[in-house]
């Protein structure tokens, strides 16, 4: 074990703590979510980085990196899904057969100030299904494809995707320590409607901008390697 993979496993260890800490309908655990996921997605980039520029790139590496990243997008979107679903969406009604049934005072929806309107941005089901359903569609093509001795390598919309999912996660985790935060004596003097509409913008315009990406980026590679899904795999 090398110290890009023991950050690899930390990333891995502290996933199930972000699922915990926005459940808990308290500011300063939800603010606890928001800096431990910053500190999770750093060394998300530091532990691939150290690896390179050391020269220790492993197998063990290779097999843990890509699984820390996939648990932690799937964790994240547990409170995320479960905290700004419409209250009428049939996958929160399932998910509410595991977790206590949200209040209605619990639901955070990303709001975007316009003027004097508000426009709110809620997390149905069919989001959930896109995007973990292309990370799945995605891992059952690189493995088809790696046994026909073809490489998969991310191409700049999946890059860019990834950006979008990051900042897209971070802004709502930041929404819901701001939604739940007491800030009646410190509004005026530290701005906090600034950062209030702030996190809806850019939690909002990420979301689409991610889930648009996610789509794109699947069918450029079902167009460019579909064709893995027909030819025979290479003999070992």
């Amino acid at each position: 074990m090398n110290l890009p993979n023991w950050l690899t496993v930390g990333r891995i260890f502290f996933t199930p703590l972000l699922v915990w800490l926005p459940l808990q309908n308290d500011p300063g655990y939800r603010l606890a979510a928001f800096v431990l996921y910053l500190a999770v997605s750093v060394t998300d980039y530091y532990d691939g980085m150290l690896a390179r520029t050391r020269g220790q790139v492993t197998d063990l590496g290779k097999m843990l990196d890509p699984l820390a990243d996939k648990l932690l997008l799937l964790g994240t979107f547990v409170p995320m899904f479960y905290l700004q679903a419409p209250a009428s969406d049939p996958l929160l009604r399932w998910l509410t057969t595991f977790i206590s049934a949200r209040e209605a005072m619990s639901h955070y929806p990303f709001v975007i100030h316009v003027g004097s309107m508000d426009w709110r941005l809620a997390f149905p089901w069919w989001v959930v299904f896109i995007v973990l359903g292309r990370e799945l569609a995605m891992t059952v093509m690189r493995q088809m494809a790696a046994r026909r001795g073809v490489v998969i390598a991310a191409i700049g919309p999946a890059k860019l995707k990834t950006i979008f999912q990051l900042i897209w996660i971070g802004s709502a985790y930041f929404w819901f320590f701001v939604a739940t935060a007491d800030v009646a004596d410190t509004r005026d003097r530290l701005g906090w409607d600034f950062f209030a509409i702030a996190a809806g913008v850019i939690g909002a315009i990420t979301m689409i901008a991610s889930v648009a990406l996610t789509v794109y980026s699947m069918a450029v590679y079902l167009w460019r390697f579909g064709y893995v899904f027909t030819t025979k795999a290479s003999k070992p």
